[in-house]
């Protein structure tokens, strides 16, 4: 009787070990990105450029997913977290067969997810049925994987066991564990105690670079007389050093045509040209023979750029008085040329329209034009964003009602704008923080909220570190610290 127990007992465990080699066969790196190329078409930043905010969440969430996909295809690899992520997805367009054409470029919506599978198939389904898109590819990617790689890949995996090997054994289920943890919410001391000394490696790490982009960018600015340099993107030291070297050589070898960027502010970003608030944008895909070129016609864009004053000027005058401004942390990035297409096309509406408003009855107030937008609103900071295409009699209505409103609001950003900056170097000094900023997409109501709080815990782990204020908790690639602004304690 105890032998056949003994053997009923062996034939259960050899099947449960069976069903679970069969189910821990898993996808190839390869496998994995033709896999997600849906979802990337829905949620790559390229594709939000008129929308700041969105897309700098996807490019922060990106950066944690590939980091959560790259620790799965380490060999031996155990230290597995629950990984939040949010990204905007853009909706489908319907009865469109091809991929990148078949997501709209308006439309989108915030999908939340969280990571806690411990291989490359499970991971990708998980994403794939959070953001709702198709998971029928994937199938084929399953049968069509060599034997060879899914048994090499097995070799590296731990084994999934059913659920019933537990039960048996008595062993702890560690998705079980997993799925405890998951309930338990981040808090930011336990955050920081898991991650401060790995920030700390990188933080040192990037010293030597972080004074060399130091140098480079107090050298350059001198040399060419600049006002500024910045970048776009939150690239790393590495990329922002390599990009000064390259600007360095070229003015090494073409001094006489960055004449004319005397007083100017340099951008590092997508694209070559000017940008609408009138730097000067260097693309970091482009080479030198393209830079030399819009060097060499900054005569042209200075006089655009006095052509697009006027038209400021004279849209102001028929609206008021009231001031027509670009604000870069708001508003999607545009050229120059585009800007000024802007401006012209409201222009003319107006013109036509001739809105009876008294002279300078709306002086002191703030309007921005966005072409993506179909009614006017007021927003927190005092100014009116205008849609190109709003109708006259509702654009006037909306002004007029909502002008006192508007003063206050403006009132009230500017002391809090004071608030934000002594919150923030008082946070700063407390905790020996080498620095402390935010991403623009983090507001000065919660970057207030934010410090406000910071400043009544106790948080010796931030002493000379690089904190930035975001909405989800990350380590950078050069040690900076980030923090939702809404964090636990």
């Amino acid at each position: 009787m105890g032998t056949k127990s003994g053997l009923t007992q062996r034939l259960c465990l050899e099947k449960i070990l069976l069903q679970c080699i069969i189910q821990s066969r898993t996808l190839s790196g390869a496998d994995v990105i033709h896999a997600l190329k849906p979802f990337y078409f829905a949620v790559h930043p390229d594709f939000f450029g008129q929308h700041p905010k969105e897309r700098a969440v996807n490019e922060n969430s990106l950066k944690r997913l590939n980091g959560y996909l790259e620790n799965l295809q380490k060999p031996g690899f155990h230290s597995f977290k629950p990984t939040q992520l949010t990204f905007y997805v853009r909706e489908r367009e319907p009865n469109s067969s091809n991929v990148q054409e078949s997501f709209s470029t308006s439309g989108f919506r915030a999908v939340s997810f969280t990571l806690h599978t411990r291989d490359l198939l499970s991971t990708v389904l998980d994403i794939l049925n959070s953001c709702s898109l198709s998971t029928e590819h994937i199938q084929s990617l399953s049968v069509n994987s060599q034997p060879h790689k899914e048994a090499k890949s097995t070799l590296n995996r731990p084994i999934k066991w059913d659920k019933t090997y537990y039960s048996f054994t008595g062993f702890k289920d560690p998705e079980e564990e997993l799925d405890q943890a998951q309930r338990v919410e981040t808090t930011l001391t336990s955050w920081l105690d898991d991650n401060e000394a790995s920030a700390v490696i990188k933080l040192k790490k990037s010293l030597p670079l972080r004074e060399e982009l130091e140098r480079l960018k107090f050298e350059l600015s001198h040399q060419l007389q600049l006002s500024d340099i910045r970048w776009q993107r939150s690239w790393g030291i590495a990329h922002r050093c390599s990009q000064l070297h390259s600007l360095g050589r070229l003015v090494q070898q073409r001094p006489e045509v960055l004449k004319n960027v005397k007083g100017r502010t340099l951008v590092f970003t997508d694209r070559s040209g000017m940008s609408a608030a009138g730097h000067v944008m260097l693309g970091t895909m482009d080479v030198h023979h393209h830079w030399t070129k819009i060097f060499e016609r900054l005569p042209n864009y200075y006089k655009l750029q006095e052509r697009l004053l006027f038209l400021e000027d004279r849209i102001s005058q028929l609206l008021g008085g009231i001031q027509v401004i670009y604000v870069e942390e708001l508003q999607p990035l545009l050229t120059l040329e585009e800007y000024y297409d802007t401006l012209d096309s409201f222009y003319n509406k107006l013109l036509d329209s001739r809105l009876p408003f008294h002279p300078q009855s709306l002086r002191g107030l703030q309007m921005i034009l966005e072409s993506d937008r179909y009614t006017p609103s007021l927003h927190e900071f005092g100014h009116f964003t205008i849609p190109t295409v709003c109708d006259p009699a509702t654009l006037q209505w909306f002004i007029i009602a909502k002008a006192q409103e508007a003063r206050e609001n403006l009132k009230r950003r500017e002391e809090m704008m004071i608030t934000e900056k002594e919150l923030i170097d008082t946070s700063a000094e407390k905790f020996s923080l080498d620095r402390l900023y935010k991403e623009p997409s983090v507001t000065s109501a919660q970057m207030i909220d934010c410090c406000k709080r910071l400043l009544q815990e106790s948080l010796p782990y931030l002493q000379g570190m690089h904190l930035c204020i975001s909405h989800f908790y990350s380590v950078l690639q050069d040690g900076d610290l980030c923090i939702p602004w809404n964090w636990k304690s």
